[in-house]
């Protein structure tokens, strides 16, 4: 609770330097580059204790405080409503602001300039919620702690418990004398000089045109790694155990909307994993080594190596396979931040110069329910999103089919569909015959990338947000209504051949770099997808679907509200091979 940091620092501000006056060459370089030319002004820090500072002795660490701490999702409204948080932000950003009454433009140069300030950290504990990173902005004095190579510096978030308060501790790197300036490295940790490069791109503008945006499928070590780290044990070769006609089969399983729906008399239910046919489990499963092993003639409702297909930056390689490096049609133009990201700045200054749309998605690889997913065209924005967890960063559709609402307008809207997995090899794969559909709360136009209900159709966990249901026999009229042209089957046809290019990359390589083909795997998956304008290859307008993810164990909640022999018509095609009166088409 000690902050003495001014006992022993002081903040300068650099003057610019006139230009009749004569000036030395190498400190007129030196100068261009500075973090921060331009008009605004440049400050320094400096010891300013006479006795300098020495790096062991225990009272050299200093306290800095935060000046505002927010989750992305709420800055703007933060700006708009806290007092005096505006004027504190332009002031240290260097912002023009003179009024009292927060102003949008004002506001607007704050969300853009505050990538420079910003810094970050996630709580480690608690629901996925409290897990989304915050962003937070040092007090004045920390933020105008400079950058250099050759930091004098260091400085870390530390989260003190007693007080549910988060600090930055800053300590020095060596000896320091009065008038030393202190800086720290904002690429801490990053050794690879173009990855410097591209992450320190928010203070020292440069272009990366030279770098190829080309992304090839990672090598297969990547997907080793992948197999490894998800401590994954993949089955022993086994021969398609074979039942009785009339087997009934044991379900093991903690899903409590199969136990409440699933009344096949072919299936009963067992409370003992041990003596169970069919394991139908909720979390992942692991050990297939053992399983194969010893129980070989169990089935089991998912496959080794599926997250290729379920998490996000898998999904996009594994699609390269179908599309070439743009990846496939059916999948927006995808780069992994974390290993792509001098190919990623690469495209969007690329289209930057075209004068092409540049709205991206960054999405976290494996958080559902749109969870820390921020829509922007600013290039630090998603440089610096880079740091808070790993993310996959995805074009924004700038042209979707919209729906019209009579409420509303025109909004964005989604689709999911349940498919069936049966086997990867030979790839048997079925589509529920019941689609689900979401819709956006307001008109849908590119501005205001943060309002939720104009871009998001996830609405089922908002609080106080109303969700909109059209069942989908409700849908297909209203939507062929609005695109004579597009009747629903033809639009369902390019959707359901997405589907099947999806599954047969998936599975056309051997594990890990494939769905793994263990005949007692069987899976249902939802994929949600939206549609876009496209033009086709002989110059006519399309709905081309967009694959958007794949999601495991998908809540079934309303598919058994609405549709009471859903679960009946799953495991009937799953583990019976039967599909009449199923309500399933076969996809391939």
């Amino acid at each position: 609770q000690v902050f003495d940091a001014g006992d022993y620092f002081g903040i300068m501000q650099v003057e610019e330097v006139d230009e009749e006056e004569e000036v030395d060459e190498e400190m007129e370089e030196q100068f261009k580059k500075k973090p921060n030319p331009g008009n605004e002004p440049c400050f320094k820090v400096i010891v300013t204790n006479e006795n300098g500072l020495q790096a062991s002795n225990p009272d050299s660490v200093f306290l800095i405080d935060h000046a505002w701490t927010y989750r992305a999702e709420h800055a703007r409204q933060q700006l708009r409503r806290v007092p005096g948080l505006l004027h504190r932000m332009a002031n240290l950003m260097g912002v023009p602001f003179h009024g009292e009454v927060p102003d949008e433009g004002s506001i607007e140069q704050v969300l853009q300039e505050m990538w420079k300030y910003n810094q970050t950290y996630q709580l480690s504990q608690g629901t996925a919620e409290e897990k989304v990173p915050v962003w937070y902005i040092m007090d004045e004095f920390g933020s105008r702690i400079q950058h250099s190579d050759q930091p004098s510096f260091a400085a870390a978030p530390l989260f003190y418990m007693p007080q549910q308060i988060a600090y930055t501790i800053l300590w020095p790197l060596r000896d320091l004398e009065t008038g030393d300036e202190v800086t720290r490295d904002y690429a801490h940790g990053e050794t690879d000089r173009l990855i410097r490069k591209c992450v320190l791109l928010p203070w020292v503008p440069t272009e990366v045109l030279d770098v190829s945006c080309f992304t090839p499928e990672p090598p297969d070590e990547h997907y080793q790694a992948i197999l490894a780290e998800n401590k994954e044990k993949l089955p022993v070769a086994i021969n398609p155990p074979v039942y009785a006609k009339d087997k009934v089969f044991k379900v093991f399983t903690d899903i409590q909307q199969v136990l409440n729906n699933l009344t096949h008399p072919r299936f009963v239910f067992t409370d003992n994993e041990g003596e169970a046919d069919i394991l139908y489990n909720f979390s992942h499963f692991k050990d297939y080594r053992k399983l194969s092993e010893e129980r070989p003639e169990v089935m089991v409702n998912q496959f080794p190596c599926e997250n290729l297909l379920t998490v996000k930056d898998c999904l996009a390689s594994i699609a390269r396979r179908a599309g070439g490096p743009d990846g496939p049609r059916w999948l927006p133009r995808t780069f992994n931040l974390q290993t792509e990201l001098p190919q990623f700045i690469s495209y969007f200054q690329q289209r930057d110069r075209r004068g092409e749309d540049n709205h991206w998605i960054c999405k976290p690889w494996n958080l559902a329910r749109s969870l820390d997913t921020h829509i922007t065209n600013n290039l630090n924005s998603i440089i610096r999103h880079r740091e808070s967890s790993p993310k996959v960063v995805c074009k924004y559709i700038e042209e979707p089919v919209l729906f019209e609402r009579e409420d509303v307008g025109l909004v964005k809207f989604d689709v999911r569909y349940v498919v069936l997995l049966r086997s990867a090899r030979p790839l048997r794969l079925y589509s529920y015959d019941v689609f689900w559909l979401r819709f956006s709360n307001r008109a849908f136009s590119l501005d205001d990338l943060d309002d939720y209900e104009k871009h998001f159709t996830v609405m089922n966990y908002a609080p106080g947000v109303t969700l909109k249901q059209v069942h989908c026999e409700d849908f297909i009229p209203l939507f062929e209504k609005q695109y004579p042209e597009y009747p629903w089957t033809a639009v369902q046809a390019s959707i359901f051949k997405a589907f099947a290019e999806l599954f047969q990359v998936a599975s056309s390589k051997p594990a890990p770099l494939g769905i793994c083909d263990y005949p007692s795997s069987r899976a249902i998956y939802a994929i949600d997808l939206m549609l876009k304008w496209d033009t086709s290859r002989d110059g006519k307008r399309i709905m081309q679907p967009q694959i958007l993810e794949v999601n495991f164990n998908p809540d079934c909640d309303r598919a058994c509200q609405y549709h009471p022999t859903f679960f009946n018509d799953v495991f009937s095609t799953l583990f019976l091979d039967e599909t009449d009166n199923c309500h399933v088409t076969r996809i391939v």
